[in-house]
């Protein structure tokens, strides 16, 4: 009998109370129930004798591959029609872009953290979320697989429909100007970014617990939503390796025009949700003494 007092003193002693919500939860600093992880450094070379270290890369470059898969498939199901009516049309692109977002980060936030978009990986270095050299190597996976994943869609359509239908390649659309396009592009990522960075918070999953469960439902809605503002402005990119990869397999000028949009506005806008969370979502309240 004693023994089970002790298993229930230390049952109840093993939690912290939650912490309290709203604005009480974001002034109170001492006795937290949630723990930020240390900065990463800038270079770690043990990472490369690791193989969680490649496991997460492997991860990184499956999920941008079926990610592209999916997402170009259904726009060359759309765009080969005359008439959008018999196709899911601009809101089924949109659905199959956010919903792929949403079951691969599902799929692989345990193993890589599921960022599948350069973008998203170089807001979260800037924010000393993980190091240089985890970054680079899983731009360089997501790119890969975004590459292989047009690819085959190129495989199944054929050569000739593919190059007819576009490839699924993003550029300017007409009536609009190059900074037009540059500008949604920024703004579309950082609303995707400003999410990842919220639904990722460490404070927030302490407070709830069922955040990091549904970590990926705000992510992809955020991909969707974007998508159905900015699909007749620029096809929407707002993920460096998904314009790469369609750009690299369609290869016509429509596709490198205004490539250079689709890396320099997410990366912008990659760096302002960065820089936003950084300086007002985790800024440590002022005390006076």
């Amino acid at each position: 009998m004693e023994g089970k007092e002790e298993d229930v003193r230390l049952g109840a002693n093993k939690y912290a109370e939650r912490q309290p919500i709203g604005t009480a939860a974001q002034s109170q600093d001492d006795g937290k129930d949630y723990a930020e992880p240390p900065p990463a450094p800038l270079f770690e070379p043990s990472e490369l004798t690791s193989w969680s270290f490649y496991r997460a890369g492997i991860a990184e470059f499956v999920a941008t591959f079926l990610f592209l898969y999916i997402s170009v498939l259904t726009v060359m199901g759309v765009v080969k029609e005359k008439t959008k009516c018999p196709t899911v049309g601009i809101q089924g692109i949109a659905w199959a872009f956010g919903g792929m977002i949403f079951a691969l980060v599902y799929c692989t936030a345990g193993i890589s953290g599921g960022h599948i978009n350069p973008a998203v990986t170089f807001g979260l270095f800037l924010a000393r979320k993980l190091s240089l050299t985890r970054a680079i190597f899983y731009m360089v996976m997501q790119c890969l697989g975004a590459i292989c994943g047009a690819g085959v869609v190129k495989g199944f359509m054929g050569k000739t429909r593919y190059t007819a239908l576009g490839g699924g390649a993003n550029s300017v659309a007409h009536g609009y100007t190059k900074g037009d396009g540059l500008g949604a592009e920024i703004i579309g990522t950082f609303v995707l970014v400003y999410t990842v960075f919220s639904a990722t918070d460490a404070k927030r999953s302490a407070r709830d617990s069922h955040v990091p469960i549904l970590a990926p439902l705000p992510i992809g809605f955020a991909v969707f939503l974007v998508h159905l503002a900015t699909i007749p402005i620029t096809g929407t990119g707002i993920n460096p390796a998904r314009s790469l990869g369609a750009a690299i397999i369609f290869n016509k000028d429509k596709g490198w025009n205004d490539h250079w949009i689709f890396w320099v506005g997410p990366f912008i806008g990659a760096a302002l949700a960065a820089l936003y969370h950084v300086v007002v979502i985790r800024a440590i309240p002022f005390k006076s003494k």
